[in-house]
C-alpha cells in the first residue's frame, strides 16, 4: 500500500522550502568564531547536542503538542503553546526567526490548503505550525517528528559545512551517523513530558545572544 501522505511529508519538511531557514545558523556562527566548533568532531558534537539536549525538549516537543492539539481541533491550545514557545525563546534573534519561519510556512500552505482551524490563527512559531500542518495533512506523527528532526539536522550540518568549513562528504558522513539518533528522538518525543518542556540550555542561549554583537556575520541568528 502506498503512503498517501508521503508527498505532503516531503513538501512540509523540505530543507529548501522558501521560508528563509538558510539565513539562520541558530548560534552556530558564534561557536565557530569562538573556536569551539572547528572540525568534523566538534561539528558533529554541536549537532548532536542541539538535537538531543535542546530540540528534544523545546521545538521537537512543541511539534508533538501542536500535533495533538490539531488532532483535537483545539485552537486555544495552539495559541497557548505559541505563547509558551515565545516565552521560552530567550535570545531575541532565535525568537524572531522562529516566528518569521512559522509565518512564512503558514503563508505557503494556506495558499493551497484551506483548513478551518488555520483560519482562526494569524501566526505561529515554526515548530507549532509544522506540528499542526503535519496533523491536518494526515501525516503520521512519528514520521512527522522524524522529518522535523532530519530537517533540523540537515540545516545544522549545511551551516557547519559553510562556516567551519567542512567538506561536503564530511557533512554527509555526519548525517549518516545521525540517523539512529534521529529515530530515537522521534520515538521519544511521541511521549514528551510537558513538565520538561523548555529545559534550559544556558550555553546555547548565551551563544545566540552573543551572535547579536559579532563583528562580522553571515547569518541573521
Amino acid at each position: 500500500m502506498s503512503a498517501h501522505y508521503l508527498g505532503s511529508l516531503l513538501h512540509l519538511s523540505d530543507p529548501t522550502l522558501p521560508i528563509g531557514g538558510y539565513t539562520h545558523s541558530a548560534g552556530l556562527e558564534t561557536y565557530v568564531q569562538q573556536g569551539i566548533v572547528h572540525d568534523v568532531v566538534t561539528a558533529e558534537a554541536f549537532v548532536r547536542n542541539m538535537l538531543q539536549y535542546n530540540l528534544q525538549y523545546n521545538d521537537g516537543a512543541f511539534v508533538h503538542f501542536a500535533y495533538q492539539a490539531a488532532a483535537q481541533n483545539d485552537v486555544q491550545r495552539l495559541k497557548q503553546l505559541d505563547e509558551e514557545c515565545t516565552a521560552l525563546k530567550t535570545p531575541k534573534e532565535i525568537r524572531i526567526a522562529s516566528q518569521k519561519l512559522g509565518l512564512r510556512l503558514m503563508k505557503i500552505f494556506s495558499r493551497q490548503q484551506s483548513f478551518e482551524l488555520v483560519k482562526q490563527l494569524t501566526a505561529l512559531h515554526y515548530c507549532i505550525a509544522f506540528g499542526m500542518y503535519a496533523c491536518l495533512l494526515g501525516i503520521p506523527e512519528e514520521e512527522a517528528l522524524l522529518s522535523f528532526y532530519y530537517n533540523a539536522a540537515v540545516g545544522m550540518v549545511t551551516n557547519n559545512v559553510k562556516l567551519v568549513p567542512l567538506g561536503q562528504l564530511d557533512g554527509q558522513d555526519i548525517l549518516f551517523r545521525l540517523q539512529p539518533l534521529l529515530n530515537e528522538l522521534a520515538t521519544a518525543t511521541m511521549q514528551a513530558d510537558e513538565t520538561m518542556t523548555g529545559l534550559c540550555n544556558t550555553g546555547f542561549d548565551i551563544r545566540c545572544m552573543q551572535h547579536e554583537q559579532l563583528y562580522s556575520r553571515l547569518y541573521m541568528s
